[in-house]
């Protein structure tokens, strides 16, 4: 390393260091099970809050293993998806009894886009005479993450749409009157884009089309406002940004005005009005009780519950600022650390368009990557040439940005 780089490095640390001593959030890394190691993997899969272990103790030990069945009463069991989901909800920004827990994304994208068509096409069985089956198309982000793709080729077969993928930035241009539903991911999973929730929301709903937002890159990490900016139907991961672990449950937004016509595709005992009654006909509960299907995951579930404790007294506007302040700052680290054309940020310069995770064009991604393992900074490799780093503001630190940097600089070397 030349002088004027170490000189720089050192300016770096200190300058890491100061931002450490003034940042809001910086205690709340102590809540969570950490070591040594530079983990920004946290877009992939959060890190372990410290005090889940005990709290899933407690539900095997007591409530599985001595209350036993009395706990889907007693210890709240049964209520546990949606009391999660009004836990979950400011964080996304929605009131109470919007959303419920349960299932897994891939589902609830596949209830949330079939439903969406059926209410664009006046499809709910209570009220016939509001049919629209002349919209028969379902657009779709064509850079989405594979499995989202996937449901909607299925859902578009299952109700009889042509499916139309495009960038969301050419989604203006493409929504009509045949239009059914629209499936964006709020920010890309490769290079952590964020798109236009609120502009494009508007342009969908004017054009009589219903707005499915995949919200797995943003909740937890900055503001959504779904209430405020209209959103139909919404869902989105716990084991990210959340923290909730490996394989946690997903949730489903449901607005309060669409509740009543809610029809999914995935009728459920648990989302009858009387589950206990037993009856073969189906008749829907009222609420978003109606994106519930089976019986709930609770040792996940109540994992996640637990691990939602970590958000306590935390506004999401603190979070997005410390977001917003470490990937400008690990970019200004890797700018200065790594030789000229050894990486390409795809990362949006502008705020308005970034998540919270920074992406790497570099040639050998995969073994660049590796090698960051191997020297105690984890981030993640999406073929074929991303670098992914995930900021999770709630336990990364500045120091830890001006780290990875400077060991991505060494690897490179």
């Amino acid at each position: 390393m030349s002088d004027g780089l170490r000189g720089a490095a050192s300016d770096l640390r200190a300058e890491a260091d100061s931002l450490d001593a003034k940042d809001e959030l910086a205690a709340k890394r102590k809540e969570f099970a950490l070591d040594d190691t530079v983990y920004l993997d946290g877009n992939s899969l959060g890190a372990l809050p410290a005090h889940v272990p005990a709290r899933l103790a407690e539900v095997m030990t007591h409530e599985w293993g001595k209350l036993r069945i009395r706990s889907w009463d007693e210890s709240g069991w049964w209520t546990a998806p949606e009391r999660i989901g009004d836990r979950i909800a400011p964080l996304v920004g929605a009131a109470p009894g919007q959303i419920v827990v349960g299932d897994s994304t891939s589902v609830n994208v596949f209830k949330a886009l079939v439903a969406a068509v059926r209410m664009a096409r006046g499809g709910n069985p209570a009220d016939p005479g509001h049919s629209d089956e002349g919209r028969d198309e379902i657009v779709v982000d064509a850079t989405t993450f594979p499995t989202d793709g996937y449901i909607a080729q299925s859902a578009a077969r299952l109700t009889g749409c042509r499916l139309i993928p495009v960038a969301p930035a050419d989604v203006p241009g493409v929504v009509g009157a045949r239009t059914a539903a629209v499936l964006l991911n709020h920010a890309d999973y490769r290079t952590g884009r964020l798109h236009d929730l609120p502009g494009l929301t508007a342009t969908i709903k004017a054009a009589g089309a219903l707005a499915v937002w995949d919200l797995c890159h943003t909740a937890g990490a900055l503001p959504v406002g779904l209430d405020a900016h209209g959103v139909d139907l919404a869902v989105g991961c716990t084991y990210k940004y959340l923290n909730g672990g490996p394989g946690s449950p997903a949730y489903i937004y449901v607005r309060e005005g669409l509740q009543d016509r809610f029809d999914s595709p995935l009728p459920g005992w648990n989302s009858h009005a009387e589950p206990f009654g037993m009856r073969p006909e189906f008749e829907a509960a009222d609420g978003a009780l109606r994106g519930r299907v089976g019986t709930p995951d609770i040792l996940s579930m109540l994992a996640l519950e637990a691990a939602l404790d970590v958000w306590d007294g935390v506004r999401v506007d603190t979070v997005r600022a410390k977001s917003l302040a470490l990937t400008d700052f690990f970019l200004r680290c890797v700018e200065t650390y790594v030789p000229e054309g050894r990486v390409e940020s795809l990362t949006p310069a502008a705020h308005a368009e970034r998540g919270s995770q920074v992406a790497l064009r570099c040639d050998g991604a995969g073994e660049v990557m590796k090698r960051l393992v191997e020297q105690g900074v984890v981030g993640d490799f999406r073929a074929p040439d991303v670098l992914r780093f995930g900021f999770t503001p709630l336990y990364v630190s500045f120091a830890d940005a001006e780290r990875a940097a400077r060991v991505l600089a060494r690897t490179l070397a």
